[in-house]
């Protein structure tokens, strides 16, 4: 089913009385408004097929093979979840996310799911050109140490790496402090997803929340933002609509996506048992 006037009629009565706060770091502003992401995807020809009057949400992309669930009620860390199920050319793939990621950072992975962008470049120069510490181990930090982003082997079964992602309070020690989000993305997920995903991840621009909306921590900062709340809204209808014209471009002429690159320059890979 097509995205309705209604259903952007009904994300325009809810942030067009709330004034938005610019909130940032990106890591830490909480799940903000999960149609970001369906939205973007039902404009890209994606069907729900869950039940109407249950929590969770289920979408299919156009040709079946990939699959979105949204499980607010789950009893795992993963209230996201993303699956592609294998072709003729490509691989599947799975990738998951945690309760308290931001939406508009999911909204620009499944962004570029959808569209399909023919620009293919190495994950980790998004990473260190945001000025990220990158350490020998074959991770890397954000400024205030709560974000970490690791290429992992999985073991030696596996010769291409899996990208994980955790964000969590400070530790004590050798402690880690306890888990905010995650995101975990398999070895076959395309390099151009998990790009458009660490991109928007590290982006130093702020995200709008309103001021009671949940945060993903107490140290993220709010600061009065110049936008004005039509201009939120504006801004969502601009892309979906954006979104649905790429969309059918993209299905007219499919391409497939570069595999995940193996070496990642002067970030060396970390084999895990």
């Amino acid at each position: 089913m097509p995205l309705s006037e209604r259903q952007l009629a009904a994300f325009a009565d809810k942030h067009a009385t709330q004034i938005p706060l610019d909130t940032s770091p990106r890591h830490l502003a909480g799940p903000g408004d999960a149609r970001h992401v369906t939205h973007g995807l039902a404009a890209g020809g994606w069907n729900t097929v869950s039940d109407p009057l249950s929590a969770e949400i289920v979408m299919t992309s156009p040709d079946h093979r990939h699959r979105l669930q949204f499980d607010p009620q789950t009893t795992t860390s993963a209230w996201w979840r993303l699956r592609a199920e294998s072709s003729d050319t490509e691989h599947g793939w799975y990738a998951e996310f945690g309760e308290l990621m931001p939406a508009e950072i999911l909204a620009a992975f499944t962004d570029a799911l959808i569209t399909k962008p023919r620009q293919q470049s190495d994950p980790w120069r998004t990473v260190t050109s945001a000025g990220w510490h990158l350490a020998s181990d074959g991770t890397a930090s954000s400024p205030d140490s709560m974000c970490h982003i690791e290429l992992r082997l999985l073991s030696e079964f596996h010769d291409q790496p899996s990208w994980h992602i955790d964000i969590r309070e400070h530790g004590h020690g050798d402690y880690d402090g306890p888990r905010i989000w995650h995101a975990y993305f398999d070895e076959h997920v395309p390099a151009h997803l998990v790009g458009a995903f660490l991109t928007a991840l590290v982006d130093r621009g702020p995200l709008q929340r309103g001021m009671f909306d949940r945060l993903g921590h107490y140290s993220a900062e709010k600061k009065p933002s110049p936008l004005r709340p039509e201009q939120v809204v504006d801004a969502h209808t601009a892309r979906v609509t954006s979104l649905r014209t790429r969309a059918r471009a993209a299905r007219r002429q499919p391409t497939t996506p570069a595999p995940l690159p193996v070496t990642t320059g002067s970030m060396p890979l970390v084999a895990r048992p």
